[in-house]
Formats: structure tokens, sequence, C-alpha cells
């Protein structure tokens, strides 16, 4: 189930193929079983994403070895996200609906009064949570990657 010509408008997918084709400015690491990127808004400083390697939609739909490797390398970055970023809290989230439905981890860095009451990120006005002015610039963008590339290869 890896990542095949025949899988069709997956946004996931096509971040991967830009990453191998070197043209993912965001990508931090690769892993066994996936990739390690910034997001591309940062309202959450630090706010991280590890794609799954394979295009696959369920955790059981991996077989038990990638499986139980992609969970232990998920702890891991969340890990490597806490210990860079250092959050009051850290969130976690496995998405996959729509845009081609491949899993792939968010690792939300919370800080106290972030937004405007408790809750999860997406309660924030999309204008809000994807404002341009949340883009980091090509210096805090590689200074955010070598921190997380820091943690990582302690973690690793």
């Amino acid at each position: 189930m890896g990542i095949e010509a025949g899988v069709h408008h997956c946004m996931v997918c096509d971040r991967i193929a830009r990453i191998r084709q070197g043209q993912n400015p965001f990508f931090v690491r690769e892993l066994e079983t996936g990739y390690v990127v910034l997001g591309d808004y940062q309202r959450f400083q630090g706010y991280t994403l590890f794609l799954c390697r394979e295009h696959a939609t369920e955790l059981h739909f991996l077989e038990r070895e990638f499986r139980r490797k992609f969970l232990e390398e998920m702890s891991l970055v969340a890990e490597a996200v806490y210990r860079a970023f250092q959050p009051d809290k850290l969130n976690y989230e496995l998405l996959g609906a729509g845009n081609g439905a491949h899993m792939h981890w968010h690792f939300f860095p919370r800080r106290e009064g972030d937004t405007p009451g408790p809750g999860p990120v997406w309660r924030l006005d999309p204008e809000e949570l994807y404002h341009e002015r949340y883009v980091p610039g090509d210096r805090e963008r590689e200074e955010m990657k070598k921190k997380l590339q820091e943690e990582l290869k302690k973690l690793l």
C-alpha cells in the first residue's frame, strides 16, 4: 500500500512527492515510516506534522510491524516537538479525511491563553488559523527546522 502513481488527488502524497524532489521547504526529516514537516501556517509556534509514508486511511490497514514502528516514530516526533518548542501542552491528532484520506499526525504546541477559550485549534476561524501572517519567513522556518532536527537527532 505504498504511494503509487494510481493514487490521485491526495494532498499528502503530493507533499511527499515534493519532499522526494527536494521541493518542500517545510521538510524536516525522513523517518522509516514517514516524513516530518513543519506546518505551512504557524499560528501555534512549532506546529508539526508526521506524514505516513504509505497511503493508508486507517491504522489497522497498515501491516502490523509497520504500524508498530509508525506509532513509535510518531511518539518520538511528538517528544521532539515538545522539547524543541516547550509548550504548556501538546495536542496530538491523527487525521486523514478528505483530500485523499491519507493518514497524517498533527502536533499542536499549546500555550495558556493561545485561543479565546479551551478546546481544539479547529474552533478558530479558518481566516485566523490560516492567515498569511502565520506563514514563517525563510529565516524563522529554518530556525524552527534546526531546533526540531536537533531534538530528533537526540531521540533517534
